[in-house]
């Protein structure tokens, strides 16, 4: 066993675009392996995550295609789907894959277009990404994710109270972390009373309480140890994964309000880290409902059970504050192109403990957890990552290529 490094990484803009999907696709992976000084024959393999390319491009047979069209043609590649968790998972096998000794240097990638530019308006949208419900019991009563957050979320304040205006405190924490982020598909600030005066989508989510369909890309570059020592990138260990599921449907769950697949999957990337939740500076978590982003601080540890609104009404989960939450701006104002989510969330992770996350920058963060989601919360990967010394100038001159 070896230990996995994040050495490169590289992200497009979230938001409307106008490129084909491979092009996008290349915004991302060309500068991953700028970043870790890596050419096309450094690389071993090709891992890439993307959910719903089969219904929304009419391509299902992607990895070779994105390979080919960055030069990767001839490696062993594979596409990975597991609704929003999709390139998280391709993330976690490229890891494994890394310390195990099976290859040392490995592309893995998201990539998704859900804007209307694809030509599908919202509720075409709507019905595509629904297609990770429960089809017997779920998608014939007409319920889609809003309304599938939507009921997590009010057991939640039936159970606990949270309130309307600690779900608006989430909204508004993380459309503030997006106005520092210049790749954030939202930049505006908004404030609660702009939140609570918007239109239903789903009681208790108004429109603010809901993530936009974005499209984007994020590569990243997991590399050996001893790759990482001939690489020119710097470094970020990657110390634990871990990954559960639940029970689907939703009704068929113990305690739909626990989204009991993230207790799991935490418990296991804390235990292969060596780490706690008190150890965690940095955090980047499956906001795409503000309720969600509450349920999963719980889940993570990071709060005590019903304390999640609470701790973000009161800042605690703010830059600045106890435990920063989203300093990327989340799904919520960052944006969720599904397939692209999961390493976005790498990409933010390790841009923070590297220190170079300019107007976001977390003071002194060297302990970063991501927690991605996927289906009715059915799936769940968390991954732990450490900083580690970054090389000087000659350092770098000397591994440089």
């Amino acid at each position: 066993m070896t230990d996995a490094n994040v050495v490169g990484v590289g992200m497009t803009a979230f938001g409307v675009h106008g490129s084909t999907l491979p092009d996008l696709f290349a915004e991302a992976a060309l500068p991953a392996l700028n970043d870790a000084g890596a050419t096309a024959d450094d690389v071993d393999a090709f891992y890439l995550g993307n959910a719903m390319g089969g219904q929304i491009e009419g391509e299902s047979h992607l990895a070779p295609t994105l390979a080919s069209h960055v030069g990767l043609a001839g490696v062993p590649c594979q596409r990975y789907e597991d609704a929003c968790a999709t390139s998280s998972n391709a993330f976690k096998n490229a890891v494994r894959a890394v310390e195990a000794g099976q290859h040392d240097v490995v592309l893995v990638g998201g990539v998704e277009r859900c804007s209307p530019e694809t030509g599908k308006e919202t509720d075409a949208m709507t019905r595509i990404f629904a297609s990770a419900a429960h089809g017997a019991y779920e998608r014939p009563t007409g319920l889609t994710f809003p309304g599938v957050f939507a009921l997590l979320t009010k057991r939640h304040m039936h159970e606990y109270g949270t309130t309307p205006e600690q779900l608006a405190a989430v909204a508004v924490k993380n459309h503030r972390h997006g106005s520092l982020n210049p790749r954030a598909h939202f930049g505006s600030e908004t404030a609660v009373d702009e939140v609570l005066s918007g239109p239903v989508v789903a009681d208790p989510f108004r429109l603010h309480d809901c993530c936009p369909f974005s499209d984007g890309a994020a590569a990243a570059v997991v590399a050996s140890a001893d790759a990482a020592e001939t690489l020119s990138g710097d470094p970020v260990r990657v110390a634990g994964v871990g990954h559960a599921t639940d029970i689907v449907p939703i009704a068929d769950k113990a305690h739909p309000s626990a989204t009991q697949a993230a207790r799991d999957a935490a418990g296991q990337a804390y235990e292969a880290a060596g780490v706690g939740p008190d150890d965690v500076d940095v955090v980047e978590l499956h906001d795409c409902f503000t309720g969600a982003e509450v349920l999963a601080t719980e889940a993570l540890g990071l709060v005590e059970d019903g304390e999640g609104g609470p701790a973000a009404a009161a800042g605690r989960t703010s830059l600045g504050g106890e435990i920063p939450v989203n300093p990327s701006g989340g799904l919520k104002a960052k944006g969720h192109p599904i397939g692209a989510t999961g390493v976005a969330q790498v990409v933010e992770l390790t841009e923070q403990l590297r220190g170079d996350a300019d107007r976001r920058q977390v003071e002194a963060a060297d302990v970063g957890l991501a927690h991605n989601l996927g289906g009715d919360a059915a799936t769940t990967i968390v991954s732990v990552l450490e900083s580690v010394p970054r090389r000087d100038s000659d350092q770098r001159g000397e591994v440089a290529r």
